[in-house]
């Protein structure tokens, strides 16, 4: 029987079956995840085959995973050489971001837009609680949005308290497969309770001593809007480790730097020190945000760290 992974708890998985079942089901045996150096050999969004346990019933034993299309993967925080998948198979991803309580940094939206380009996954900002943005923070927003809408990823400006933004995010939900990210208390679960309240996603209260959110979500978790769209809210995360990019590839994965990088003097240029760089000219121009190429050069010294 097929079906599709809608929460992983590590060793046990929630599948929908093709006749709309939820069943209980663990892997069998050992199982090679197609070459990947992973924790999590499965994750939400993954197409499986199963066999339905003939002594329970509600429980099944998944012995086949089909191809992804993509996945969205981190390094892993406990085994640095190992990456963790966050999902799989997703049509695009809205990132959750906030200016304040918390504050989410450049270089954490630059790492997760980075990990979307890698399988060219349509990527969303939406920067949530407009409510609390004073005159500085709204400079911030339209500085940010005019960094990324020019590099192809939509910016959408949202408030639960103002009810802001939320018709137009339930417009970009329809008919896709939604992945919500972003670091705790940036009100992912709180945004999906209020556009889609049956789904009653558990929330709860930023800390007041350290203005970071609390982890309500514990595992990724796919939901049904309807027949054909569906989101996977996923536990927030601290920080976002890139795995499986290379230093060698890691401007290919700025849209702005990737069709100038054939400009440069030399066909391996780092854009670090080179001379005859286009990417360097390009910054001093402005014609490249400094803030992006401040993150390449964040990434790329982590990256050759890694190495």
């Amino acid at each position: 029987m097929k079906g599709i992974i809608y929460k992983s708890t590590g060793s046990w998985y929630s599948v929908k079956a093709e006749n709309g079942i939820f069943y209980n089901a663990r892997l069998r045996g050992k199982f090679k995840n197609l070459d990947l150096k992973v924790t999590n050999p499965l994750s939400v969004g993954d197409y499986v085959e199963m066999d339905i346990d003939p002594s329970t019933p509600t429980e099944a034993v998944i012995h086949k995973i089909a191809p992804r299309t993509n996945y969205i993967i981190r390094r892993s925080s406990h085994k640095t050489a190992y990456g963790h998948l966050i999902a799989c198979n997703i049509d695009q991803s809205i990132l959750i971001v906030t200016l304040k309580q918390p504050k989410t940094s450049i270089g954490f939206i630059d790492r997760f837009l980075i990990s979307c380009e890698a399988f060219r996954i349509p990527a969303v900002i939406v920067f949530n609680k407009s409510d609390l943005y004073d005159e500085e923070l709204m400079e911030e927003y339209l500085y940010l949005r005019d960094v990324y809408e020019p590099l192809g990823y939509r910016c959408l400006l949202t408030s639960m308290k103002q009810e802001k933004g939320l018709d137009e995010l339930f417009e970009i939900l329809k008919g896709k497969v939604s992945l919500f990210s972003g670091h705790s208390g940036v009100g992912k679960s709180t945004l999906v309770n209020k556009i889609f309240p049956d789904l009653d996603i558990r929330t709860d209260i930023i800390s007041d001593h350290s203005q970071k959110g609390k982890h309500t979500t514990t595992f990724a978790e796919m939901y049904d809007l309807d027949e054909h769209s569906k989101i996977i809210d996923t536990p927030g995360i601290k920080e976002l480790g890139l795995f499986e990019i290379g230093h060698e590839v890691l401007s290919h994965y700025f849209p702005e730097m990737r069709n100038i990088i054939g400009q440069c003097k030399f066909h391996n240029c780092r854009h670090t020190n080179e001379p005859g760089c286009k990417v360097k000219e390009y910054v001093a121009e402005y014609k490249i945000a400094p803030t992006r190429y401040e993150s390449y050069c964040s990434i790329l010294g982590e990256e050759e760290t890694h190495r």
